[in-house]
């Protein structure tokens, strides 16, 4: 299937590995002119390099922190005519209430919260002008399905999903579609610092933390960076139009609600 993106303009955030460096290569591989963004210039190098192995297309590179403003201004400037946003950036830490001070929540609202809100602010007029634009924001399953220790996480990313939804509506008729992208499991560094995280709490092996985390799962493993990927292209895609506002459970059948 042609997706209608061949030298849409896209930029992924926070894409030098996991899940963000998956999308951006999915995006490549459809013929998308793609920027990768991220803190490290050599990891960004080292990504630059992969996309290319994997699908001939040489993408550009941005070093900037999506959670400070000089950071955005050189998004803003190194991509002028933005017709895709992958926002995605770290999760927060897990912990409990009394580890999480003023600055822990700040940090949190700031980077998963305000970030790409505030990337959006900047990138949607563009896309309304040129009646063309796909936004997906790369959140948490922690936002249907709150837990604890993910506490931080859940708070901050559903304000994002908030948001969201509400400018998803002022935008639909310029051909602006704004979805979340909710997943749990996903086999990338993160979950092997959590399933590390896990082996110390539980004094168990490394092993049978990863192996207690997969069968949590409904379909009883890990998903693939790349299955999330490809969900994530198909709603950057032309005939993903009328999709729009919503939350897409990237789970392995694991969320229980029926909504």
């Amino acid at each position: 299937m042609d997706l209608g993106i061949h030298n849409r303009h896209a930029l992924v955030c926070a894409s030098s590995q996991g899940i963000g460096l998956a999308c951006a290569t999915a995006l490549a591989r459809e013929g998308a002119q793609v920027v990768i963004n991220g803190r490290d210039a050599d990891r960004l190098a080292q990504a630059q390099a992969q996309i290319h192995d994997k699908t001939g297309q040489t993408v550009r590179t941005l070093v900037a922190d999506i959670a400070t403003e000089t950071g955005r201004q050189a998004l803003f400037d190194g991509c002028p005519h933005l017709d895709i946003l992958i926002n995605n950036n770290a999760g927060p830490p897990p912990g409990q209430l009394a580890d999480w001070d003023h600055d822990a929540w700040i940090r949190a609202i700031e980077s998963n919260m305000l970030a790409p809100i505030l990337l959006i602010r900047g990138f949607v007029p563009g896309m309304r002008a040129r009646k063309f634009g796909r936004i997906v924001n790369i959140t948490s399953a922690m936002v249907k399905s709150p837990r604890p220790h993910q506490a931080l996480s859940t708070s901050a990313r559903t304000g994002l999903t908030a948001f969201s939804k509400s400018l998803s509506f002022e935008v639909a008729a310029d051909n602006v579609t704004l979805n979340n992208i909710l997943p749990e499991r996903i086999d990338t560094p993160r979950q092997a610092f959590l399933a590390q995280r896990q082996a110390e709490l539980s004094n168990i092996s490394y092993e049978e933390a990863r192996a207690r985390f997969a069968n949590s799962i409904a379909a009883k493993r890990f998903g693939t960076p790349e299955e999330l990927a490809d969900a994530c292209v198909f709603l950057c895609s032309a005939q993903a139009g009328f999709i729009s506002g919503q939350n897409l459970q990237l789970d392995g059948g694991s969320y229980p609600g029926l909504m």
